[in-house]
């Protein structure tokens, strides 16, 4: 049996690169496109070769159309627009599309419901399969624990992270109100300074801390009286992403049409 094909957009950015590599020292896939913006410099070369190193074989296109017609998943970290076009063309090919892209709008999300009655979508804002682990674990242990926990996410990033809290800290905040029954619009408490006053009963705060070259780092801290329970998450390397994602591909193989996300890849659900 043939090993599915896998086509990678947005080759060129550092993400896009990680991709490439992951897929292409993987036993379980074959690399078969290579998409990237038709103004890109690397349109028409050989893919190995403009990312330094020996021939591969696959073309650089702007071609989405006859790259994804050929693919059995497409991996997709690029824009929200982008992403909403290929998500189009990735149903017509009924190929599992899996989607890292970020900052999607209500307007893309309604689109990528649409093309989802068609093919598999697995998407997800973090592809780690550690900290999509940690998110299991986070929303059973605020499921177990009252209110009388305190519940806060602390995050590191490095310097250059221009946002905070971050979407991972985010998201393991809405893990941990869902795990509550509740929203974590409701819970949430803003970034404290100065005199604010107690804690509220069942809030749930954020810390963040900027500095260095951290990739990132999570922890998820429920205090009660006299004891802590701290999960934690540290990443050290960004291809933790790139696996992520191409263990997604491999699992939406044998899935029908719909919307999954990670939890679903690690049987979270």
């Amino acid at each position: 049996m043939e090993k599915p094909g896998v086509v990678i957009t947005g080759v060129s950015g550092r993400m896009g690169q990680m991709l490439v590599r992951v897929v292409s020292a993987s036993d379980d896939v074959r690399l078969v496109g290579a998409i990237e913006r038709r103004d890109s410099d690397w349109i028409g070369q050989d893919l190995g070769e403009a990312m330094g190193g020996q021939a591969n074989g696959v073309l650089v296109t702007d071609d989405a159309v006859s790259a994804i017609a050929k693919a059995q998943a497409v991996i997709d970290f690029t824009t929200p627009e982008a992403t909403v076009g290929f998500a189009e063309l990735t149903a017509q090919a009924r190929a599992v599309h899996v989607i890292g892209t970020t900052g999607l709008s209500a307007g893309d999300l309604g689109a990528l419901s649409r093309a989802a009655r068609h093919a598999p979508i697995i998407r997800a804002g973090n592809m780690s399969l550690g900290v999509n682990l940690l998110m299991g674990l986070t929303r059973r242990v605020a499921a177990a624990l009252g209110e009388d926990w305190d519940i806060e996410v602390v995050e590191a990033h490095h310097r250059h992270k221009v946002d905070a809290p971050s979407g991972t800290a985010l998201m393991l905040g809405e893990a941990a109100a869902e795990g509550r029954g509740a929203s974590l619009e409701d819970l949430r408490t803003p970034a404290r300074e100065g005199i604010t006053g107690e804690r509220k009963a069942g809030s749930i705060g954020f810390s963040a801390i900027r500095g260095g070259d951290v990739v990132g780092e999570h922890d998820v801290i429920f205090a009660g009286e006299g004891e802590r329970v701290v999960l934690r998450h540290l990443a050290t390397d960004r291809a933790i992403f790139a696996r992520g994602a191409l263990r997604a591909a491999i699992w939406g193989q044998d899935k029908g049409p719909g919307e999954y996300d990670m939890m679903d890849v690690l049987g979270l659900n």
